[in-house]
């Protein structure tokens, strides 16, 4: 292989970077609660060595224990509520951009922006009361904090397709309202939802972790990444990898995730999704 062959097939440092970031937590939370319980949960509070990679937190659970059991929950429960927000958002902004009539645009999009300004917090407060430690209620509550920002960001990127030439002459031709809206409308919207949700999911995980953090999330028994860090916040000096060692993950997602999505965007996308924000 030649030299030039060699640099066009050259991953760029910025991609093996994010990726490299983004596949220890992943990695981590897929495979961890298989390779948690070969981790031994008897030790002293706050304890360093003595058999334990990391240390003990404050009940003497092993720390590299509870970071491998808590990645599923930190991430999952994220990632499905932001795929709830995609699948109840996305189809209500598509309908309002293929409407015809206003007072159809309205009624749709005027709820959307009376829930947009309430506070991400009070809502997973609320959601959780009767469901506290669920991490169902906590993917539930992120997901209707998103979807109103889901719904506008997919109305905004819609609107020129579905009133746009190829989107008439599909009518004209017989097409049914749900094929242009989903068949053609909805595949010229993917690019930049995708490129959305690459931005939305780390502040999903950190949502999640700061409701589990204040208390409001998970049950302060689990061994989720942000409940871990609440826990041990007052021993950081004492036992600092019972802080350091979640906190790490969590950035190490969102900064990968971020990085990678950036990367993956060309020019085009970036420049309707900059758009589709704008207008919303």
């Amino acid at each position: 292989m030649s030299a030039a062959t060699a640099g066009r097939h050259r991953v760029p440092v910025t991609t093996a970077l994010a990726a490299t970031l983004l596949a220890v937590p992943v990695l981590a939370a897929v495979l961890g609660p298989f390779l948690a319980p070969l981790t031994p949960d008897d030790g002293a509070p706050y304890a360093l060595g003595g058999g334990h990679l990391l240390g003990t937190d404050g009940t003497g659970r092993d720390v590299l224990g509870l970071l491998l059991r808590g990645g599923h929950t930190a991430l999952g429960v994220a990632c499905c509520a932001v795929a709830l927000a995609y699948l109840l958002g996305g189809p209500l902004g598509l309908a309002a951009a293929a409407t015809r009539h206003r007072w159809l645009d309205e009624l749709a999009m005027r709820p959307v922006e009376l829930i947009l300004p309430i506070p991400s917090l009070l809502v997973i407060s609320v959601v959780g009361v009767g469901w506290r430690g669920s991490p169902l209620a906590v993917a539930l509550a992120v997901a209707a904090i998103n979807v109103p920002a889901v719904a506008r960001l997919v109305r905004a990127a819609a609107l020129d397709a579905a009133s746009g030439p190829v989107a008439e002459a599909m009518r004209m031709q017989g097409e049914s309202r749900a094929g242009v809206l989903f068949g053609y409308v909805g595949r010229t919207v993917l690019p930049v939802a995708a490129a959305d949700a690459g931005t939305r999911v780390p502040l999903a995980v950190f949502t999640v972790a700061a409701a589990n953090f204040l208390g409001l999330g998970l049950d302060p028994a689990s061994p989720d990444w942000g409940v871990t860090i609440a826990a041990s916040r007052e021993a950081l000096l004492i036992q600092p990898w019972a802080v350091c060692a979640p906190a790490a993950m969590l950035v190490m997602f969102t900064v990968g995730l971020n990085l990678l999505a950036d990367r993956l965007l060309d020019g085009g996308v970036r420049d309707r999704l900059r758009a589709a924000r704008a207008a919303r």
